[in-house]
C-alpha cells in the first residue's frame, strides 16, 4: 500500500520504497572472478612444479636409498655411485645464513636513514639506487665478487681466521700467520667471501620492504610521540620500527628465499666442494642451486633425476620457509605492536 503524501509534497511524489539490489555488481564480479582465476593459475603452476620435482625425487630415492638425504659425496659416474645432497644442503644454508647476518642489518639502517634521516632532495636518488641494485643480474654481482671483493675479503678472512680462529665458525685448516701466497688456496673460493657477494643482492630486497613500511607509520602517533618530548630515535623505537616489525620479518624472509636459491655467482665464486663443515672461511663448499647448474648439461638420466630430486628438495625447504615468514608476518602485522 503507498502512503499518503505529506503536506508540502511536491507534484509526482510517489512514496514507493526503492529497490534495493542484492549481491555484486557486474564490475565487482568480473574482478573477483579475474583475482580468483590468476591466484587459482599461480597455485596450479606451483604445485605442477613441486608435483613434477617429486615425482623425479622418488626414482632418485629407489635408485640411491635414503642416503641420498644424509650422503655428503656427489660421485655420480664412480664405479660404485655415491650420490647425495647432505653437503649441499648445509653449504646452502651456510651461504644463505652469512648473506643474511651482512645483509638485514644494512639493509634496516638503509631503510631508516631513507625515511627517516635522508632530506627529501636525497630521498629519491637513493631509493631508485637501491631499485638499480635489485635490477643488477646475479652474474655481475658475480663477477664483482670474483675480480674486486675477493681479495680484500680473503684479507679480513685471515684478521678473523688469526683472532677469533679458537672458535669453530673462524677455524681454518692452516696457518693464520703463513705467507699471504702459500694462503691463496685456503680463503678463496669460501662460503664467507660467497655469503657476501649474495648478500649485496639481499639489501636492496630487505631495504625496499622495510622502507616502504616505515614511511607508512602513522604521523598521529609520530606526532604525539615528539609532542611527548620524545626524540627522533625515540620516535623510531616506539612508533615506526613496531610498526614495521612485519615488514622487516617479511624482508628478511624475502630476502632469504633469495639467498637460498641464487645460483651464479655462487658458483662464480665458491670453489666446489662435498665436504661437511662449520668453517666459514675455509676454502670450497656446494649448494644445491649451484650443484645443479655446474653439472646439469653434462648429466646423464639417472644423474639429471638425482639433480631434480636436489631441486625437489630446494623447492620444499624455500616452500617451508615462505610459510614459517607468513606465519610470523600474520601474528605481527604492522601497527599492531605500535605504542608511545
Amino acid at each position: 500500500m503507498t502512503a499518503a503524501a505529506p503536506p508540502n509534497a511536491p507534484a509526482g511524489y510517489d512514496d514507493v520504497p526503492r529497490s534495493v539490489e542484492r549481491g555484486l555488481i557486474p564490475s565487482e564480479r568480473v574482478f573477483i572472478g579475474s583475482a580468483f582465476g590468476i591466484g587459482s593459475v599461480v597455485l596450479l603452476i606451483t604445485g605442477s612444479i613441486g608435483v613434477f620435482l617429486f615425482l623425479q625425487l622418488v626414482p632418485t630415492v629407489r635408485r640411491y636409498g635414503w642416503s641420498f638425504f644424509t650422503q655428503a659425496n656427489w660421485l655420480p659416474q664412480s664405479i660404485h655411485p655415491q650420490v647425495g645432497i647432505a653437503a649441499a644442503v648445509v653449504g646452502t644454508f651456510e651461504v644463505a645464513a652469512v648473506a643474511i647476518v651482512v645483509a638485514v642489518p644494512l639493509g634496516l639502517l638503509t631503510a631508516l636513514y631513507i625515511s627517516e634521516y635522508a632530506p627529501s632532495w636525497l630521498r629519491g636518488p637513493l631509493i631508485s639506487m637501491v631499485d638499480l641494485m635489485a635490477a643488477i643480474p646475479s652474474i655481475i654481482y658475480g663477477l664483482w665478487g670474483w675480480f674486486l671483493l675477493e681479495p680484500y675479503a680473503a684479507d679480513v678472512s685471515r684478521w678473523l681466521s688469526e683472532y677469533f680462529g679458537w672458535f669453530p665458525l673462524f677455524s681454518v685448516s692452516t696457518d693464520s700467520r703463513a705467507a699471504v701466497v702459500s694462503m691463496a688456496d685456503t680463503y678463496y673460493g669460501s662460503v664467507f667471501i660467497a655469503g657476501l657477494v649474495v648478500s649485496m643482492m639481499v639489501t636492496p630486497i630487505a631495504c625496499t620492504v622495510m622502507r616502504g613500511v616505515f614511511s607508512l607509520a602513522p604521523i598521529g602517533e609520530r606526532e604525539a610521540a615528539l609532542a611527548l618530548g620524545s626524540t627522533r630515535w625515540g620516535v623510531i623505537r616506539s612508533v615506526v620500527l613496531p610498526f614495521g616489525r612485519g615488514a622487516m620479518i617479511g624482508g628478511t624472509m624475502l630476502g632469504l628465499g633469495r639467498a637460498l636459491g641464487e645460483t651464479i655467482a655462487v658458483l662464480l665464486i665458491i670453489s666446489p666442494s662435498y665436504l661437511l663443515h662449520i668453517g666459514i672461511l675455509n676454502t670450497g663448499t656446494i649448494t644445491v642451486a649451484s650443484l645443479i647448474a655446474k653439472d646439469f648439461s653434462e648429466a646423464s638420466p639417472a644423474q639429471l633425476s638425482a639433480l631434480l630430486a636436489a631441486g625437489c628438495v630446494l623447492f620444499f625447504i624455500t616452500l617451508v620457509v615462505n610459510l614459517i615468514a607468513a606465519m610470523f608476518i600474520t601474528r605481527s602485522r604492522s601497527g599492531s605492536a605500535t605504542e608511545i
